[in-house]
């Protein structure tokens, strides 16, 4: 809805890298180009990347924190930096922040607000992650009173709600949001099992950044082709997502969502496909 207000054809829309894969489908469907910015060796923002990607036509920087892949959440001060420069662009850009895992921190951090950050936000937000609720495409767009325009910019959307075609979130699922704003999934089981899964990896020899937030593990294959290696995984049974759906190759995604005893059951086949990937058969 969003990307449908504010742009025409030809604008374009900076993305980072690894990103998630659909981002690049809503954008072309609104006419727009998505023009991708590589993120720093930690997967976080690298202003000065962004600052020159940024040309006449941008029109919007989608962030996504904690992120889908890596699960990194971008600390407040890379986000203040971020809208310095913004500020500096000489044009309005628009910063949609994607915040479906935003219930989902470890270690007792925290996600920073990222309209408090960055003053020209626009908030996405799906309840399908924070109450475990997948396919249940229930969520809401929040303006950043701050964000220029914002007063057009509210009715550009309303209107735009009206026309995608989509079919709106039914009466009852706003009277249950109403009275569920304050609740989330509990993350410390999300967390116990990111722990368990990394230390596993660690030790057969995986080159491992352990999530901050989201549910995925975002992992360094041991072979450059991650495609190839998705593949020898599948052999053992283990379902991974290869690292170039996301824009950035060499890594697979691996989710958190499964109960921890098929993670614990995974473990011999994430070490026999790192053995086998070495030249070692020995199982």
């Amino acid at each position: 809805m969003i990307l449908k207000s504010i742009l025409d054809p030809g604008d374009e829309v900076l993305v980072l890298v690894p990103y998630f894969a659909e981002y690049q489908f809503y954008i072309a469907n609104h006419g727009g180009r998505m023009v991708p910015v590589e993120t720093g060796a930690a997967f976080l923002p690298d202003v000065e990347r962004i600052a020159e990607a940024i040309t006449p036509r941008t029109r919007a920087l989608i962030l996504n924190t904690p992120n889908n892949p890596t699960g990194r959440v971008y600390p407040e001060g890379v986000l203040r930096d971020l809208d310095e420069m913004l500020k500096r662009a000489g044009q309005p850009i628009t910063v949609i922040s994607d915040e479906p895992y935003k219930s989902f921190v470890y270690d007792g951090g925290r996600q920073p607000e990222v309209a408090s950050c960055i003053a020209n936000t626009a908030i996405c937000n799906s309840w399908s992650k924070s109450l475990g609720l997948p396919g249940e495409r229930i969520g809401y767009l929040a303006l950043s009173p701050r964000l220029a325009g914002a007063a057009d910019l509210r009715r550009a959307c309303a209107f735009c709600n009206r026309t995608l075609g989509f079919i709106n979130a039914p009466a009852i699922w706003q009277w249950v949001m109403l009275e569920s704003m304050d609740e989330a999934i509990d993350a410390v089981p999300y967390e116990h099992r990111r722990n368990v899964l990394c230390d596993a990896l660690e030790a057969i020899g995986y080159e491992v950044r352990r999530p901050e937030g989201s549910f995925y593990i975002f992992l360094k294959t041991p072979i450059p082709d991650d495609i190839a290696f998705t593949r020898r995984l599948a052999e053992e049974g283990v379902l991974a997502v290869p690292g170039t759906g996301f824009g950035r190759s060499g890594y697979i995604r691996l989710s958190l969502t499964i109960p921890l005893e098929k993670i614990e059951g995974s473990i011999g086949g994430f070490r026999r496909a790192f053995l086998s990937s070495r030249g070692d058969n020995r199982g």
